[in-house]
Protein backbone atom coordinates (compact mmCIF):
# COMPACT_ATOMS: atom_id res chain seq x y z
CA UNK A 1 0.00 0.00 0.00
CA UNK A 2 2.56 2.19 0.85
CA UNK A 3 4.06 1.89 -2.78
CA UNK A 4 0.79 2.67 -4.23
CA UNK A 5 0.70 5.79 -2.21
CA UNK A 6 4.18 6.52 -3.17
CA UNK A 7 3.44 6.03 -6.82
CA UNK A 8 0.24 8.34 -6.45
CA UNK A 9 2.79 11.40 -4.76
CA UNK A 10 5.04 10.70 -7.40
CA UNK A 11 2.48 11.21 -10.20
CA UNK A 12 1.11 14.32 -8.38
CA UNK A 13 4.28 16.17 -7.80
CA UNK A 14 4.68 15.39 -12.09
CA UNK A 15 1.49 17.13 -12.59
CA UNK A 16 2.14 19.90 -10.39
CA UNK A 17 5.57 20.70 -11.75
CA UNK A 18 4.10 20.57 -15.13
CA UNK A 19 1.54 23.03 -14.62
CA UNK A 20 3.85 25.37 -13.11
CA UNK A 21 5.88 25.67 -15.91
CA UNK A 22 3.05 25.95 -17.92
CA UNK A 23 1.56 28.69 -16.28
CA UNK A 24 5.33 30.32 -15.78
CA UNK A 25 5.48 30.19 -19.75
CA UNK A 26 1.82 31.78 -19.90
CA UNK A 27 2.91 34.53 -17.37
CA UNK A 28 6.07 34.64 -19.76
CA UNK A 29 3.96 35.51 -22.87
CA UNK A 30 1.31 37.84 -21.09
CA UNK A 31 4.10 39.86 -19.53
CA UNK A 32 5.99 39.52 -23.35
CA UNK A 33 2.54 40.71 -24.38
CA UNK A 34 2.35 44.01 -21.94
CA UNK A 35 5.79 44.88 -22.31
CA UNK A 36 4.89 45.20 -25.77
CA UNK A 37 1.38 47.16 -25.25
CA UNK A 38 2.76 49.69 -22.84
CA UNK A 39 5.87 50.12 -25.73
CA UNK A 40 3.92 50.87 -28.68
CA UNK A 41 2.43 54.49 -27.70
CA UNK A 42 -0.77 56.53 -28.82
CA UNK A 43 -1.74 59.28 -31.59
CA UNK A 44 -4.62 60.61 -32.41
CA UNK A 45 -5.08 62.59 -35.53
CA UNK A 46 -8.57 65.37 -35.92
CA UNK A 47 -9.87 66.08 -39.38
CA UNK A 48 -11.92 68.64 -40.73
CA UNK A 49 -13.41 66.11 -43.41
CA UNK A 50 -14.16 62.29 -44.19
CA UNK A 51 -10.81 60.51 -44.99
CA UNK A 52 -13.17 59.44 -47.97
CA UNK A 53 -13.05 63.52 -49.84
CA UNK A 54 -9.93 62.97 -51.78
CA UNK A 55 -8.46 66.05 -50.55
CA UNK A 56 -7.42 67.77 -47.28
CA UNK A 57 -8.29 64.94 -45.00
CA UNK A 58 -7.60 61.84 -47.23
CA UNK A 59 -4.20 63.50 -47.91
CA UNK A 60 -3.64 63.60 -43.98
CA UNK A 61 -5.02 60.25 -43.46
CA UNK A 62 -2.48 58.81 -46.06
CA UNK A 63 0.23 60.73 -44.25
CA UNK A 64 -0.52 59.10 -40.41
CA UNK A 65 -1.27 55.63 -42.19
CA UNK A 66 2.53 55.93 -43.66
CA UNK A 67 4.19 57.12 -40.41
CA UNK A 68 2.61 54.49 -38.32
CA UNK A 69 4.06 52.00 -40.76
CA UNK A 70 7.13 53.69 -40.55
CA UNK A 71 7.28 53.33 -36.93
CA UNK A 72 5.94 50.15 -36.21
CA UNK A 73 5.70 48.83 -32.63
CA UNK A 74 6.07 52.37 -31.51
CA UNK A 75 2.92 54.18 -32.27
CA UNK A 76 -0.44 53.15 -32.85
CA UNK A 77 -2.95 56.01 -34.04
CA UNK A 78 -6.39 56.77 -34.72
CA UNK A 79 -8.32 59.85 -36.06
CA UNK A 80 -11.75 61.22 -35.72
CA UNK A 81 -12.90 62.64 -38.77
CA UNK A 82 -15.66 65.78 -40.10
CA UNK A 83 -15.02 67.35 -36.40
CA UNK A 84 -16.19 71.14 -36.91
CA UNK A 85 -14.23 73.93 -36.22
CA UNK A 86 -16.48 74.74 -33.23
CA UNK A 87 -16.62 73.91 -29.65
CA UNK A 88 -17.27 70.12 -30.73
CA UNK A 89 -13.73 70.03 -31.62
CA UNK A 90 -12.37 71.02 -27.89
CA UNK A 91 -13.92 68.73 -27.02
CA UNK A 92 -12.99 66.00 -29.42
CA UNK A 93 -9.21 67.16 -28.49
CA UNK A 94 -10.24 67.02 -24.57
CA UNK A 95 -11.36 63.62 -24.99
CA UNK A 96 -8.19 62.46 -27.01
CA UNK A 97 -5.95 63.92 -24.63
CA UNK A 98 -7.78 62.17 -21.83
CA UNK A 99 -7.99 58.86 -23.33
CA UNK A 100 -4.06 59.08 -22.95
CA UNK A 101 -2.36 59.86 -26.49
CA UNK A 102 1.31 60.98 -26.24
CA UNK A 103 0.27 63.42 -28.97
CA UNK A 104 -2.69 65.09 -31.00
CA UNK A 105 -2.69 66.55 -34.65
CA UNK A 106 -5.40 69.07 -35.15
CA UNK A 107 -5.48 69.33 -39.08
CA UNK A 108 -7.56 72.55 -39.50
CA UNK A 109 -6.50 76.35 -39.39
CA UNK A 110 -10.05 76.22 -37.38
CA UNK A 111 -9.18 74.25 -34.29
CA UNK A 112 -6.61 76.85 -33.46
CA UNK A 113 -8.29 78.37 -30.04
CA UNK A 114 -9.07 74.83 -29.20
CA UNK A 115 -6.37 73.49 -29.70
CA UNK A 116 -4.38 76.38 -27.05
CA UNK A 117 -7.34 75.95 -24.47
CA UNK A 118 -6.96 72.38 -23.82
CA UNK A 119 -3.02 71.99 -24.32
CA UNK A 120 -2.72 74.12 -21.27
CA UNK A 121 -4.95 71.83 -19.27
CA UNK A 122 -2.82 68.69 -21.12
CA UNK A 123 0.62 70.02 -19.74
CA UNK A 124 2.20 66.44 -20.40
CA UNK A 125 0.20 66.20 -24.01
CA UNK A 126 1.86 67.20 -27.35
CA UNK A 127 0.17 68.92 -29.54
CA UNK A 128 0.70 69.67 -33.25
CA UNK A 129 -1.61 72.36 -35.21
CA UNK A 130 -1.42 72.36 -38.67
CA UNK A 131 -1.58 75.19 -41.01
CA UNK A 132 -1.69 77.56 -37.68
CA UNK A 133 0.45 80.42 -36.06
CA UNK A 134 0.17 79.83 -32.24
CA UNK A 135 2.77 77.75 -30.33
CA UNK A 136 3.47 76.80 -26.76
CA UNK A 137 5.35 74.72 -24.35
CA UNK A 138 3.63 71.81 -25.97
CA UNK A 139 2.47 72.81 -28.90
CA UNK A 140 3.67 73.26 -32.15
CA UNK A 141 2.72 74.14 -35.44
CA UNK A 142 3.11 72.80 -39.00
CA UNK A 143 2.14 73.65 -42.57
CA UNK A 144 3.23 72.71 -46.21
CA UNK A 145 4.03 75.02 -48.95
CA UNK A 146 0.79 74.38 -50.71
CA UNK A 147 1.76 77.40 -52.89
CA UNK A 148 4.76 76.07 -54.81
CA UNK A 149 2.26 73.02 -56.07
CA UNK A 150 -0.18 75.44 -57.06
CA UNK A 151 2.60 77.87 -58.93
CA UNK A 152 3.78 74.53 -60.62
CA UNK A 153 0.04 74.01 -61.33
CA UNK A 154 0.11 77.10 -62.97
CA UNK A 155 2.90 76.74 -65.31
CA UNK A 156 0.94 73.52 -66.69
CA UNK A 157 -2.43 75.45 -67.16
CA UNK A 158 -0.99 78.67 -68.37
CA UNK A 159 0.34 76.49 -71.36
CA UNK A 160 -2.74 74.81 -72.14
CA UNK A 161 -5.34 77.14 -72.01
CA UNK A 162 -6.99 78.43 -75.16
CA UNK A 163 -9.06 81.29 -73.42
CA UNK A 164 -5.88 82.23 -71.53
CA UNK A 165 -8.96 82.23 -68.44
CA UNK A 166 -8.43 80.18 -65.80
CA UNK A 167 -10.80 79.46 -62.88
CA UNK A 168 -10.58 78.93 -59.16
CA UNK A 169 -12.60 77.00 -56.67
CA UNK A 170 -12.39 79.09 -53.41
CA UNK A 171 -12.98 77.24 -49.87
CA UNK A 172 -12.39 80.84 -47.24
CA UNK A 173 -10.20 83.70 -48.24
CA UNK A 174 -7.96 83.25 -45.59
CA UNK A 175 -3.78 83.61 -45.98
CA UNK A 176 -3.79 80.51 -47.14
CA UNK A 177 -6.09 80.00 -49.78
CA UNK A 178 -5.15 83.51 -51.16
CA UNK A 179 -1.35 82.50 -51.65
CA UNK A 180 -2.23 79.63 -53.72
CA UNK A 181 -4.76 81.85 -55.67
CA UNK A 182 -1.97 84.06 -56.55
CA UNK A 183 0.96 81.53 -56.98
CA UNK A 184 -1.24 79.91 -59.42
CA UNK A 185 -2.07 83.31 -61.44
CA UNK A 186 1.84 83.48 -60.76
CA UNK A 187 2.86 80.44 -62.23
CA UNK A 188 0.66 80.90 -64.86
CA UNK A 189 1.86 84.16 -66.06
CA UNK A 190 5.67 82.64 -65.73
CA UNK A 191 4.83 81.00 -69.53
CA UNK A 192 2.22 83.02 -70.41
CA UNK A 193 1.74 87.04 -69.61
CA UNK A 194 -2.13 86.75 -71.20
CA UNK A 195 -3.46 85.08 -68.05
CA UNK A 196 -6.14 86.11 -66.16
CA UNK A 197 -8.01 83.84 -63.05
CA UNK A 198 -11.41 83.82 -62.25
CA UNK A 199 -12.19 83.15 -58.35
CA UNK A 200 -15.39 81.70 -56.96
CA UNK A 201 -15.67 81.47 -53.21
CA UNK A 202 -17.74 78.43 -51.37
CA UNK A 203 -17.42 79.25 -47.98
CA UNK A 204 -16.91 75.62 -46.88
CA UNK A 205 -13.85 73.34 -47.45
CA UNK A 206 -15.90 69.97 -48.44
CA UNK A 207 -19.06 70.55 -50.32
CA UNK A 208 -19.48 68.41 -53.35
CA UNK A 209 -22.77 70.31 -54.64
CA UNK A 210 -20.98 73.97 -54.06
CA UNK A 211 -17.90 73.16 -55.59
CA UNK A 212 -19.92 71.82 -58.75
CA UNK A 213 -21.80 74.85 -58.97
CA UNK A 214 -18.69 76.83 -58.62
CA UNK A 215 -16.87 75.06 -61.10
CA UNK A 216 -19.87 75.30 -63.55
CA UNK A 217 -20.18 79.09 -63.10
CA UNK A 218 -16.53 79.50 -63.60
CA UNK A 219 -16.50 77.72 -66.81
CA UNK A 220 -19.42 79.61 -67.72
CA UNK A 221 -17.35 82.38 -68.10
CA UNK A 222 -14.80 81.01 -70.28
CA UNK A 223 -12.23 79.69 -67.84
CA UNK A 224 -10.62 76.38 -69.22
CA UNK A 225 -8.49 74.97 -66.57
CA UNK A 226 -9.77 74.70 -63.33
CA UNK A 227 -8.13 74.57 -60.05
CA UNK A 228 -9.41 74.21 -56.54
CA UNK A 229 -8.82 74.92 -53.01
CA UNK A 230 -11.37 72.40 -51.87
CA UNK A 231 -11.73 68.87 -50.85
CA UNK A 232 -13.86 66.88 -52.94
CA UNK A 233 -13.18 65.53 -56.72
CA UNK A 234 -16.53 67.93 -57.45
CA UNK A 235 -14.06 70.26 -59.61
CA UNK A 236 -12.89 67.33 -61.89
CA UNK A 237 -16.14 65.83 -62.62
CA UNK A 238 -17.72 69.02 -63.53
CA UNK A 239 -14.58 69.63 -65.47
CA UNK A 240 -14.97 65.94 -67.05
CA UNK A 241 -18.40 66.63 -68.10
CA UNK A 242 -17.82 70.08 -69.78
CA UNK A 243 -14.90 69.57 -71.87
CA UNK A 244 -12.31 71.36 -69.76
CA UNK A 245 -9.46 70.88 -67.90
CA UNK A 246 -8.63 70.31 -64.27
CA UNK A 247 -6.36 69.45 -61.69
CA UNK A 248 -6.26 67.17 -58.40
CA UNK A 249 -5.92 69.17 -55.49
CA UNK A 250 -3.69 67.36 -52.28
CA UNK A 251 -4.01 64.10 -53.98
CA UNK A 252 -4.15 62.69 -57.06
CA UNK A 253 -7.91 62.86 -58.78
CA UNK A 254 -7.61 61.14 -62.19
CA UNK A 255 -10.14 58.37 -61.38
CA UNK A 256 -12.68 61.03 -61.29
CA UNK A 257 -11.93 62.41 -64.84
CA UNK A 258 -9.34 60.83 -66.24
CA UNK A 259 -9.47 63.25 -69.88
CA UNK A 260 -9.91 66.26 -68.01
CA UNK A 261 -7.26 65.57 -65.19
CA UNK A 262 -4.01 67.30 -66.02
CA UNK A 263 -2.03 66.64 -62.90
CA UNK A 264 -2.40 66.97 -59.35
CA UNK A 265 -0.38 68.90 -56.64
CA UNK A 266 -0.21 66.00 -54.09
CA UNK A 267 0.73 66.31 -50.65
CA UNK A 268 3.11 64.06 -48.33
CA UNK A 269 1.95 64.84 -44.72
CA UNK A 270 4.50 61.77 -43.73
CA UNK A 271 7.30 64.08 -44.07
CA UNK A 272 6.09 65.85 -40.85
CA UNK A 273 4.66 63.04 -38.80
CA UNK A 274 6.88 60.62 -38.79
CA UNK A 275 9.99 62.39 -37.41
CA UNK A 276 7.50 63.97 -35.36
CA UNK A 277 6.05 60.77 -33.96
CA UNK A 278 9.81 59.67 -33.22
CA UNK A 279 10.80 63.03 -31.15
CA UNK A 280 7.77 62.12 -28.80
CA UNK A 281 8.96 58.34 -28.82
CA UNK A 282 12.49 59.22 -27.70
CA UNK A 283 11.38 62.55 -25.59
CA UNK A 284 13.22 64.76 -28.02
CA UNK A 285 10.30 66.51 -29.41
CA UNK A 286 10.57 70.39 -29.38
CA UNK A 287 7.78 73.18 -30.41
CA UNK A 288 9.05 74.58 -33.84
CA UNK A 289 7.44 76.24 -36.77
CA UNK A 290 7.62 73.81 -39.43
CA UNK A 291 7.11 74.57 -43.07
CA UNK A 292 7.77 71.77 -45.60
CA UNK A 293 7.47 72.13 -49.23
CA UNK A 294 9.21 70.49 -52.22
CA UNK A 295 13.10 71.05 -51.20
CA UNK A 296 11.46 68.36 -48.64
CA UNK A 297 9.62 66.18 -50.52
CA UNK A 298 6.44 67.23 -49.13
CA UNK A 299 4.65 68.83 -52.33
CA UNK A 300 5.08 67.40 -55.95
CA UNK A 301 3.42 67.24 -59.18
CA UNK A 302 2.41 63.53 -59.57
CA UNK A 303 0.27 62.02 -62.18
CA UNK A 304 0.47 63.93 -65.36
CA UNK A 305 -2.73 63.21 -67.43
CA UNK A 306 -2.97 62.11 -71.73
CA UNK A 307 -3.59 66.29 -72.14
CA UNK A 308 -0.36 67.21 -70.76
CA UNK A 309 2.33 66.94 -73.43
CA UNK A 310 5.63 66.02 -73.22
CA UNK A 311 7.24 69.51 -73.75
CA UNK A 312 4.35 70.77 -71.21
CA UNK A 313 5.34 68.56 -68.61
CA UNK A 314 8.93 69.38 -69.27
CA UNK A 315 8.71 72.61 -68.30
CA UNK A 316 6.66 71.96 -65.40
CA UNK A 317 9.50 69.42 -64.04
CA UNK A 318 12.18 71.83 -65.13
CA UNK A 319 10.52 74.34 -62.55
CA UNK A 320 10.02 71.85 -59.85
CA UNK A 321 13.72 71.16 -60.11
CA UNK A 322 14.24 74.89 -59.30
CA UNK A 323 12.35 74.94 -56.87
CA UNK A 324 13.70 71.63 -55.27
CA UNK A 325 17.21 73.93 -55.57
CA UNK A 326 15.69 76.90 -54.53
CA UNK A 327 16.83 78.96 -57.51
CA UNK A 328 12.85 80.04 -58.32
CA UNK A 329 10.34 80.86 -55.69
CA UNK A 330 6.92 81.66 -56.77
CA UNK A 331 6.99 85.14 -54.98
CA UNK A 332 10.09 86.30 -56.36
CA UNK A 333 9.57 90.06 -57.73
CA UNK A 334 8.87 91.93 -60.03
CA UNK A 335 5.13 91.33 -57.62
CA UNK A 336 2.24 93.56 -58.21
CA UNK A 337 -0.84 94.16 -56.47
CA UNK A 338 -4.18 93.57 -58.25
CA UNK A 339 -4.46 97.02 -58.43
CA UNK A 340 -0.80 97.98 -60.04
CA UNK A 341 0.93 98.89 -56.63
CA UNK A 342 4.27 97.14 -56.29
CA UNK A 343 4.96 94.79 -53.65
CA UNK A 344 8.12 93.61 -54.22
CA UNK A 345 10.44 94.71 -56.46
CA UNK A 346 12.77 92.52 -58.91
CA UNK A 347 15.74 90.80 -56.58
CA UNK A 348 13.59 90.59 -53.72
CA UNK A 349 11.15 87.76 -52.43
CA UNK A 350 8.71 87.72 -50.48
CA UNK A 351 9.41 86.24 -46.59
CA UNK A 352 7.33 83.55 -45.02
CA UNK A 353 6.11 86.05 -42.48
CA UNK A 354 5.01 88.23 -45.09
CA UNK A 355 3.67 85.12 -47.07
CA UNK A 356 1.45 84.41 -43.93
CA UNK A 357 -0.42 86.85 -43.61
CA UNK A 358 -1.67 87.69 -47.77
CA UNK A 359 -4.56 89.38 -48.09
CA UNK A 360 -4.80 90.88 -51.28
CA UNK A 361 -5.08 89.19 -55.39
CA UNK A 362 -2.01 90.15 -57.53
CA UNK A 363 -2.63 91.92 -61.00
CA UNK A 364 -3.93 89.44 -63.17
CA UNK A 365 -6.57 87.82 -60.34
CA UNK A 366 -9.79 89.49 -61.01
CA UNK A 367 -13.10 90.39 -58.77
CA UNK A 368 -12.52 91.46 -55.40
CA UNK A 369 -11.23 89.39 -52.49
CA UNK A 370 -14.20 88.97 -50.06
CA UNK A 371 -13.60 90.62 -46.19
Amino acid sequence: MQDTVKSHLSKRSFSLKKITIQLLASLSICGGLLAQAHAEDKAAFVYIGPTSDHGWSYAHDQGRIKAEKALAGKFKTSYIENVSETADAERVIRNLAQQGNKIIFATSFGYMNQVEKVAKQFPNVTFMHATGYKEAKNVGVYDLRTYEGAYLLGVIAGQKTQSNVLGVVGSFPIPEVVRNINAYTLGAQSVNPKITTKVVWVNSWFNPGKERDAALALISQKADILMQNTDSPAVVQAAAQKGVYAFGWDSDMTKFGPNAHLAASVLHWEKVYTPALEQVANKTWKPSAIWYGVKQGAVGLENFGPAVTAPMKAKALAVQGELLKGTVHPFAGPIYKQDGALVTAKGTVLSDATLSKMNYYVKGVEGSLPK
